[in-house]
């Protein structure tokens, strides 16, 4: 992730300002799209909590130093009498021994211990707490922050992934429309020749007036089929721009045609691979270890808690630092009967865990499924792409041998089209099979976990 904007816009800018025959290659498009796509930046931000959270219980086992300054004014008889104690200034006369006659005067209320004047304070104080044994509640809490952040990291990475592949897609699909619009110029421009053709040859005598009729059609019915080509190049390049984080009214042209090279292996191994290698596989477990770490967090309040506290004081009616005084101290606690609350929170965590243990499980046996669909696709678009190449060279052998028929009024206008029709859609079929032949192995590469930039 981009660490301020600026770079960002420069990015873009750099490559805008290029010449007009400036191409972003596949490469680019991804490297561009993994600096400032949202998505990203959002995988990012994630691993930044998780980290944070690490240093946070991390502090957890170090001892915590407070400092604070509190004032008070009261004529409280019990916080007054405490506040002078505080301060080393009682006196006997705080205790009414004005008052005091004798025996006979032990019934005597004293007025000044009951009511006091009003009494300032300003306690100045630093506390130290230091965390000394907790059941294991602090090093569960870091253990468990580790896991968390193992967590991020592979998630990071499989986002990272997901995007090339998004990538890779709709910059293909680009290619795949600008195929389309250049196979409905290459009709259009066939359909008006034939129309051209066929208006000679009637004039002729050779072909009846339906033929041209049946020509004018097939040309009107190329000019909308060119235009809906038109528009899936247009919407292919929005997902493209959205993807790299550009604005749709930017422009962009991109570079040669990509063709993702065969993936080595069988499908044993490549499953294999993809169960110990998939980044989304390796965060599920990362966040069963988490899971686990919760389950020893939650049974630390079974056990009983040590701490210590080191505190010095200042008590003075103004804000000056005399009669100092500390407190050293061991707090042992054990939370004895609760009525189930701890037993609650442990069971709540196992279950947790549990839930955890049954998604890896259920993911583990989900990749290997989408390994093995994923090998099967490429396979069969690699079939595809060679039985489509050869159905172009025959369907254009097919379409010549047809009008060469038609030339010689042999044949009619409806099996010209015919035979131009089983063209075209020999040729898009290409097209979408060099398409899909792309997207399977890419995305076989990303169920095994090795779809990265780097590698374009």
């Amino acid at each position: 992730m981009i660490p301020f904007h600026g770079l960002r816009v420069a990015t873009i800018a750099l490559m805008l300002s290029a010449s007009a025959s400036y191409a972003a290659d596949l490469k680019q498009c991804v490297d561009i799209a993994l600096r400032q796509n949202p998505d990203i930046e959002a995988s990012a931000a994630q691993l930044a909590q998780a980290e944070a959270a690490l240093t946070q219980a991390k502090g957890g086992r170090w001892p915590k130093l407070t400092a604070s300054v509190t004032g008070t004014r009261t004529n409280d008889p019990l916080n007054a009498f405490g506040l002078k104690l505080e301060q080393r200034g009682a006196t006997f006369n705080d205790f009414g021994a004005g008052q005091f006659t004798g025996p006979s005067a032990l019934n005597v209320a004293p007025t000044n211990l009951n009511y006091p004047g009003t009494v300032n304070n300003y306690n100045t104080r630093f506390e130290l707490q230091i965390p000394l044994y907790n059941g294991g509640m602090i090093s569960g809490y870091i253990d468990q922050a580790h896991s968390f952040v193992k967590a991020a990291q592979a998630g990071d990475k499989a986002a990272r992934q997901q995007l090339v592949f998004r990538v890779i897609q709709a910059y293909q699909g680009v290619h795949a429309a600008q195929g389309y619009v250049k196979l409905a110029e290459q009709a259009k421009a066939t359909a008006a020749a034939y129309v051209k053709t066929t208006r000679n040859l009637m004039n002729q005598g050779v072909v009846v007036r339906s033929d041209l009729l049946f020509a004018e059609v097939n040309l009107a019915d190329m000019k909308v089929k060119l235009e809906e080509a038109k528009r899936a190049e247009a919407a292919a390049m929005d997902q493209l721009h959205l993807l790299l984080g550009m604005p749709l009214d930017e422009t962009l042209e991109i570079g040669p045609d990509y063709t993702q090279g065969d993936v080595v292996g069988s499908v044993a191994e490549l499953q294999s691979e993809a169960v110990s290698g998939n980044p989304g596989i390796n965060a599920l477990r990362s966040q069963l270890a988490a899971a686990r770490e919760g389950v020893n967090v939650a049974r630390a309040d079974l056990y009983p808690h040590f701490n210590a506290v080191v505190r010095q004081d200042w008590n003075a009616p103004t804000l000056q630092q005399t009669a100092p005084s500390y407190t050293l101290a061991g707090v042992l606690s054990w939370q004895v009967l609760d009525f189930g609350v701890i037993k609650g929170a442990v069971g709540r965590a196992e279950a947790a865990r549990m839930e955890l243990q049954a998604k890896l499980k259920s993911a583990e046996e989900g990749v290997r499924f989408q390994v093995a669909d994923a090998w099967r696709g490429a396979v069969e678009a690699e079939s595809r792409l060679s039985a489509r190449v050869d159905a172009v060279a025959q369907a254009e052998e097919a379409e010549r041998l047809v009008f060469k028929r038609y030339e010689n009024g042999v044949t009619t206008m409806v099996e010209v089209m015919a035979a131009e029709t089983q063209l075209d859609k020999a040729r898009a079929d290409e097209v979408a099979a060099r398409y899909q032949l792309t997207v399977q192995r890419s995305a076989l590469l990303l169920a095994v976990g090795k779809l990265d930039g780097g590698q374009l």
